[in-house]
């Protein structure tokens, strides 16, 4: 199980650039909002690690 940050490649759902994010992979479940590193708009993410240490990663619009 993977327990350290793991580098992830997001959409931003607001400019559509891919960028890299790091993921907690010791939390199983979290949702957090953190800017874009290209348009500064706030992004929701919603991460499930599941129990081989993989992590999932959705994102959405802040008020979706």
């Amino acid at each position: 199980m993977l327990t350290g940050l793991e580098p992830a490649h997001i959409a931003c759902p607001y400019c559509g650039e891919t960028i890299e994010v790091l993921i907690d992979c010791s939390v199983p479940h979290q949702v957090y909002i953190e800017d874009c590193q290209v348009c500064c708009r706030p992004i929701c993410f919603e991460v499930t690690v599941d129990e081989s240490g993989v992590p999932s990663v959705l994102v959405s619009h802040e008020n979706e």
